[in-house]
Parts: structure tokens; sequence; C-alpha cells
């Protein structure tokens, strides 16, 4: 029995590696590379590739695929596995921008905040709590 499950996973496994899901390359912007065999193609409209292709995205570039599911938008400056890259877009993006600070006046007090063992000195006498 334990045999059977260990070998329908692995199959499983083995079926969806073999079966990776394919994208379409809508546009490319910039500089966008694919990694083939020892080298690094230049990525072109139109052109299937598969999901473990490796992607380079230069500096300014962006790369639009559709997996026939969904279109994703791959950013500049990234690279990765394909279907890894993907799965990254299609995450929450938090961005902003950073208020200017005025660091010329620098103001650093104390509060007079007293602690427990302060305040525990301070009373005037000790109440036994009993346990009930």
């Amino acid at each position: 029995m334990k045999r059977t499950i260990i070998f329908t996973v692995m199959m499983a496994a083995l079926i969806a590696c073999a079966f990776g899901q394919n994208y379409t390359v809508q546009n490319v912007t910039g500089r966008v590379e694919r990694e083939a065999g020892s080298q690094r193609v230049a990525v072109r409209a139109g052109d299937s590739l598969p999901g473990d292709t490796l992607i380079y995205t230069g500096v300014g570039a962006s790369l639009v695929v559709n997996n026939g599911e969904r279109t994703v938008t791959v950013q500049a400056a990234r690279s990765g596995r394909l279907e890894e890259l993907a799965a990254a877009a299609s995450g929450i993006r938090i961005s902003g921008n950073i208020a200017r600070v005025d660091t010329r006046v620098v103001s650093r007090t104390t509060a007079q905040v007293s602690t427990a063992s302060a305040r525990a000195s301070d009373a005037a006498q000790d109440e036994d709590i009993a346990a009930e």
C-alpha cells in the first residue's frame, strides 16, 4: 500500500514536470533574453517558451507573457525561471514614497515613567493577598 502511494505521487510529479505550462510572448520591451544551452538568446514577440526557461530582463525592460489562463508582466531587472517570475508577478506589490525628514533638529527627551519596582517601594504598607 505504501509503495503504491509513493509510486503514484512520484508519477504525478513526473507528469506535471513533463507537461509544464507553455507561455506565449505577447510583448517585449528593452533587453530580454532567455538561456538556450550555454548562450543567451533574445526573446521576441510570438515566441513560445516552456515554464522552466531561464529569463533575464535588463534595466528598463519588461516581458508580457500569456499562458492561456492569464497574462503576466515580468518587470525590469529580474532573472529566473519563467514560471517562478510569473508567480511572483501575481503577488501583491507594495510601494510608496519616503517623505523628507528634517534631521537638523534633534530633540531627545526622556519621559518620567516609574517602573513597577519604584512604585512598590513607595507603598505605605504591604498588603497580604489571601488565596481563596
